[in-house]
């Protein structure tokens, strides 16, 4: 097991030609840019380097822009992003996955209202009964600063009893909002999943999301691309997938569970454990992003 713990990117970042960086738990916390980012994603873009945003938000990377507009990170910070609602997106458009052959265009949404765009000028329906549904479509919780997955038991089992596949647009369990762990789409997913239900998931950290940010980044050689994130589970597992190097943000989501400070990198022990238990293991480790 070998992993390298650095106290910014600065000392590695001239050994690639271009960067995937996670949103959540590395760019920002739900609220606001981390400390530093800012400076770091333009010190990442000097000399024509590339940047895209890889992100397991359940919308289309346009309501994605406008929430980080709102935060401060404008697109000069960036050159594109790419989000697993737009995956979603992408297959309800081509109506090829095996999940939806054969079954009715009207479906029934799990999921906050905030989530929307993914069949928007699209020749599906949203109906407000499960009974009505073809399949179903997850997005999130509908409260989820106050709801857990099994809220939702009752909807699953009647989704089951009617054999509803589900496109699950966020893979993510769970996500750091500010200093609170919210439960995101991929948690209900999981649970649906256990039951028997039928479920695809889209984004990280599943090959098609890193094909295409390949394809955007312009780079052909998975060797010269960093991806940098805070989750064992879908950054560091997808970036490794791909074949790529990984950066490890300890500030993200599995700061909780180390007892760490804000910016504190986790220790090698701590990684090592973690690794361990992903069967995954981080080429660099840091505290937040920042150069």
């Amino acid at each position: 097991m070998s992993f390298e713990i650095i106290p910014g990117l600065s000392q590695i970042a001239p050994d690639y030609n271009g960067f995937i960086l996670d949103l959540w738990g590395v760019v920002h916390n739900g609220h606001a840019p981390y400390p530093g980012v800012l400076v770091c994603m333009t010190k990442l873009r000097e000399g024509g380097k590339p940047i895209i945003l890889l992100s397991n938000a359940p919308r289309t990377n346009g309501f994605v822009i406008e929430f980080l507009e709102k935060m401060g990170v404008t697109r000069s910070f960036y050159d594109h992003i790419l989000t697993s609602g737009d995956i979603t997106r992408q297959v309800l458009e081509r109506r090829t996955h095996k999940l939806l052959e054969g079954v009715d265009q009207k479906f029934y949404q799990i999921g906050a209202i905030r989530d929307k765009g993914l069949e928007d000028g699209l020749a599906y329906s949203r109906v407000s009964s499960i009974a009505e549904a073809g399949f179903i479509i997850c997005t999130g919780l509908v409260n989820d600063e106050i709801e857990s997955p099994d809220d939702y038991l009752p909807l699953l089992q009647q989704a089951l009893d009617l054999d509803l596949p589900m496109l699950c647009a966020n893979p993510d369990l769970t996500v750091m909002r500010g200093q609170k762990s919210i439960y995101c789409a991929g948690s209900i997913a999981a649970l649906y999943e256990q039951m028997g239900g039928r479920v695809e998931l889209f984004g990280k950290p599943y090959p098609e999301v890193y094909r295409q940010a390949m394809g955007k980044l312009g780079i052909g050689d998975a060797k010269k691309i960093l991806a940098v994130g805070d989750s064992m589970r879908t950054d560091i597992r997808g970036a490794a997938g791909a074949g790529m190097d990984s950066v490890l943000v300890g500030g993200g989501i599995h700061a909780e569970e180390w007892g760490l400070k804000s910016g504190q990198a986790p220790s090698a022990d701590q990684i090592a454990a973690i690794a361990k238990l992903h069967d995954v293991v981080p080429t660099y480790v840091i505290g937040h992003m920042v150069w």
